[in-house]
């Protein structure tokens, strides 16, 4: 989402490293092409005025202007008052307290209300909560049937309504419901429209008299830019929101509402949805963010990712079978696997410092393909042939071609690529990084 803005900053950046020694001018130079790529992301004007004049204040400081590295002190300001200007630190949801707590989801109609409200479902299980779906939306065609098939998919219960019924009766009856199913969050997907009216809004208000929810979310398509904005302070406005939901994060609009929405509504941005799955929805971190819009990426959420994914017993397993040399073609499949599951590739290399800009070198597409191929070819595979490569003769590399539906050379690319990991593995398991330095990256 980010990627031109992250662009134009580096650009600035890069022309403030070319002084050897910063001053009030040529910072002010750098700032303006800051304040352009901030604007041109969408980001509100006032926002960025206020932005600009943080970054500027510290910036023009004389312990700047004496460092030995300014260039980079200045990326650190524009990366700490980034952080803060989408709240500095990342919020809790509040579902302490009374059992069953409420959450509300509010929003405009295509916001993703409906969506989120079961990857929050997700996300709440993943913690040891016992979540229950309110469908509270009797207006849109199928909103009910929608959450119902979203609930029945998840394996998490929903409150049976119907569009005949009133939306304020539905969201009693489901907390009634939440407690008798022995739940402990009431999640209710309420009504949107494809804009803010009085009727919508008093209709939220009484769902908020008659259930009290702990949280009241609005969820915004961060695609919308400034709009998403606007609208956020007019439901904050009149039912006093607890905080936002970011969806479509992982799209390529220009990232304006990320960066914005905190500082007008002054609410904290607590999740957001990375992707299509039900697993993609993310506590929302605002120095990870700053870290990657910057191109530093973000290690603490990938390793976070990993470790959520990895079973502690099975990697301790992988790593005897690397010391001992016995590292399978199926052990190599299960990697892939877990890959797949921490997120496309694109979003994997956008973690990790500096491979942003490698990511441009190399067609993703091309990469994700490549990885559904090599899954392919070792599913079509013999668990003898996983577990002993060498024994793959011609005749079974044909087979294996036809079964997977590549070629003979795919096969015979991804056994080399194979052998090679496997050389590297030895090397880093003899010699730390040291050993596998002296002998060469094997790619």
């Amino acid at each position: 989402m980010f990627e031109s803005l992250s662009d134009k900053l580096n650009l600035a950046f890069k022309k403030l490293r070319g002084h050897g020694k910063l001053t009030p001018e040529n910072i002010k130079s750098g700032l303006r092409e800051v304040r352009m790529a901030l604007l041109e992301a969408d980001v509100h004007y006032k926002v960025t005025k206020d932005f600009i004049a943080s970054v500027r204040e510290r910036a023009v400081g004389q312990e700047v202007l004496d460092s030995l590295t300014p260039a980079q002190q200045v990326i650190k300001i524009v990366n700490d008052e980034m952080a803060k200007l989408m709240g500095g630190t990342s919020s809790e949801l509040n579902i302490q307290g009374a059992r069953p707590s409420v959450i509300m989801l509010t929003g405009l109609q295509g916001s993703g209300k409906t969506t989120t409200a079961g990857k929050l479902s997700v996300f709440l299980r993943n913690k040891g909560r016992l979540p229950y779906l309110a469908p509270a939306d009797v207006y849109r065609p199928a909103a009910i049937d929608q959450l119902k098939k979203v609930g029945s998919d998840l394996g998490v219960p929903v409150y049976s309504s119907r569009t005949t019924d009133d939306p304020v009766d539905i969201c009693r009856k489901a907390l009634a419901g939440c407690r008798e199913a022995g739940a402990d969050v009431l999640i209710i997907d309420t009504a949107g429209r494809l804009h803010v009216d009085e009727e919508l809004m008093d209709e939220l208000k009484q769902i908020k008299r008659a259930v009290n929810p702990g949280e009241i979310l609005f969820v915004a398509d961060a695609m919308t830019g400034q709009d998403a904005v606007n609208v956020a302070q007019k439901f904050n406005e009149d039912l006093d929101i607890s905080g936002v939901i970011l969806t479509k994060m992982d799209g390529d609009a220009r990232g304006g509402a990320a960066l914005s929405i905190r500082s007008v509504v002054q609410k904290p941005i607590k999740l957001v949805g990375m992707g299509e799955k039900s697993e993609d929805l993310e506590v929302f971190h605002p120095e990870r963010m700053a870290s990657r819009i910057l191109g530093m990426g973000d290690v603490l959420s990938l390793a976070e990712k990993a470790q959520a994914l990895m079973d502690q017993k099975k990697a301790a397993e992988l790593e005897k079978k690397i010391r001992k040399d016995s590292f399978t073609l199926e052990d190599f499949r299960n990697q892939l696997v877990q890959i797949k599951k921490m997120g496309s590739i694109e979003q994997i290399m956008d973690m990790i410092p500096g491979m942003g800009k490698l990511k441009k070198l190399r067609n993703m597409g091309e990469e994700e393909t490549e990885l559904v191929k090599i899954e392919a070819i070792i599913n079509s595979m013999t668990k003898q042939e996983r577990a002993d490569h060498a024994i793959i003769n011609s005749s079974r590399k044909k087979r294996i071609a036809n079964g997977s539906g590549t070629t003979v050379q795919d096969v015979n690319k991804l056994l080399k690529n194979f052998m090679q990991t496997k050389k590297m593995l030895r090397k880093v398991t003899k010699g730390g990084m040291k050993g596998l330095l002296r002998g060469g990256l094997p790619f």
